[in-house]
């Protein structure tokens, strides 16, 4: 079957699918390993299944720099035999002098340049851009149009939010209001032509499919993120140093690991007032609670500050309550995760969040003590996953919610060693080869659905 001819700029690309059994997806993915970004995540734990269902994927990425965040440990996870293109990008320290960080952009020239070199010569079938970096997603159409290939988006975040226009009083990022001028421009023209359509949340893809009506529901794809069981093999192998908290006898830790904000203020209330009850009511179970929050803020060069902390401050328990705004690279947050008595999983007020690192936490052992928005996505699986206490709040107020998470972690403080009652099923529904099954489903229904030629 001949498909994908496209004629632009005096080129001509004919593509036989016929020639070889597997298909060809080049994953945009500017953060890559060992860079320790979360936007990474999925594609680095579902590259070494792609395969087995049908894909063989090549990698387009942005050659680390000093500064950025690093974890040499994550290249054991990735296959040694992957492609993998890195291009370079403009300095840091040049870009900041026009007020530009962002990586995309930095290196745009480069990934649209090379992009396209690997499309041709390795003859791709479907570019996958699977990265929080909005500025890349564009290229996904300038290559439709030049080559005729489709594209996939994977929508981790919203990429045109309207979160502080509903939450005035939250604190905006810099810039913010430039980059959504940006992004309003840059979404609906990247979502003309797009393919299929990924997200970790059905409340980000009800937005889209209001904003552009040509995005029929058979092209969209809810899709949680999973969690590797490898990766906790090659923590066991390789230990890493906890340079956060150490065994005591008598003090149990509650470990977060991961992004705060002004968003999970009204969740972390929740929490600290039920430490404030619990420690005042029983000190014999709550007097040695420690809760350790890292890496809470993504910001450098001391931009980064504190969210955590000044809730607990409010809260009178700031003495029980630690937080460290700087990342740790992944495998020391696996660490983290080993070492705790139980885990910390703060909800933001945003209800179509979906905090990656919910599956990783299912896979941990450990039980867990999690404060969500009544309307999340992740409320009805750990409650199926029965892994220790949930407890809601609403955008009306917090109800009973102080009440049932103090009762809930009276019971976790009872069973401290003992690991949860998981159900493994839920477990393996999001397990990485699950979750790299479905992707390459989506990818099938994609390239079938493309036209023999696309005008």
């Amino acid at each position: 079957m001949i498909w994908g001819a496209r004629r632009s700029a005096g080129c001509l690309r004919v593509h036989d699918r016929s020639v070889s059994k597997k298909q060809r997806v080049l994953i945009v993915s500017p953060n890559f390993p060992p860079i320790n970004a979360a936007d990474m995540q999925r594609v680095r734990m579902s590259l070494p299944y792609f395969s087995e269902y049908g894909w063989d994927p090549y990698v387009l990425a942005v050659a680390p720099t000093a500064g950025q965040a690093q974890d040499p440990l994550l290249m054991e996870t990735v296959p040694p035999s992957l492609p993998i293109e890195r291009v370079g990008a403009v300095p840091l320290a040049v870009s900041r002098w026009c007020g530009i960080g962002n990586i995309a952009i930095r290196a745009l020239p480069h990934l649209y340049r090379t992009g396209a070199e690997l499309i041709a010569r390795r003859r791709i079938d479907l570019v996958y851009f699977s990265t929080t970096m909005f500025f890349a997603m564009p290229l996904g159409r300038l290559w439709r149009r030049r080559f005729g290939i489709p594209y996939v988006l994977d929508m981790q975040d919203p990429w045109l939010s309207d979160y502080y226009e509903q939450h005035p009083a939250a604190s905006r990022p810099p810039k913010y209001s430039t980059v959504r001028r940006l992004h309003a421009v840059l979404e609906p023209w990247t979502m003309k032509r797009v393919g299929g359509l990924i997200s970790v949340s059905d409340r980000y893809l009800i937005t889209l499919r209001s904003r552009y009506p040509w995005l029929t529901e058979d092209m969209c794809t809810t899709l949680p993120f999973g969690a590797s069981s490898r990766d906790f093999e090659i923590l066991e192998a390789h230990p890493q140093r906890n340079s956060c908290f150490q065994e005591e006898p008598g003090i149990a830790h509650g470990v977060y690991v991961g992004r705060a904000g002004d968003d999970m203020r009204p969740a972390l209330r929740i929490l600290f007032d039920a430490l404030r009850v619990g420690t005042a009511s029983s000190p014999e179970i709550f007097g040695g609670v420690k809760l350790h929050f890292v890496g809470t803020d993504y910001a450098t060069d001391g931009r980064a500050r504190k969210t955590v902390y000044p809730v607990a401050r409010d809260a009178g328990v700031e003495r029980a309550v630690s937080e460290q705004t700087g990342r740790v690279p992944y495998f020391e947050g696996l660490q983290l995760l080993k070492d705790a008595s139980f885990l910390i999983l703060i909800g933001s007020d945003d209800p179509g969040y979906t905090a990656s690192k919910a599956y990783p936490y299912l896979m941990s052992g450990k039980p867990i003590l999690a404060i969500m928005h009544e309307r999340s996505g992740l409320v009805p699986v750990l409650r199926e996953a029965r892994v220790g206490t949930i407890v809601t709040f609403s955008d009306s107020g917090r109800g009973q919610a102080v009440e049932d998470l103090l009762a809930g972690w009276r019971r976790i403080m009872g069973r401290l060693g003992a690991p949860p009652d998981v159900d493994q099923a839920v477990v393996e529904r999001f397990s990485a080869r699950e979750m790299a099954r479905r992707q390459c489903e989506v990818f099938d229904h994609v390239t079938e659905a493309v036209a023999p030629l696309i005008n």
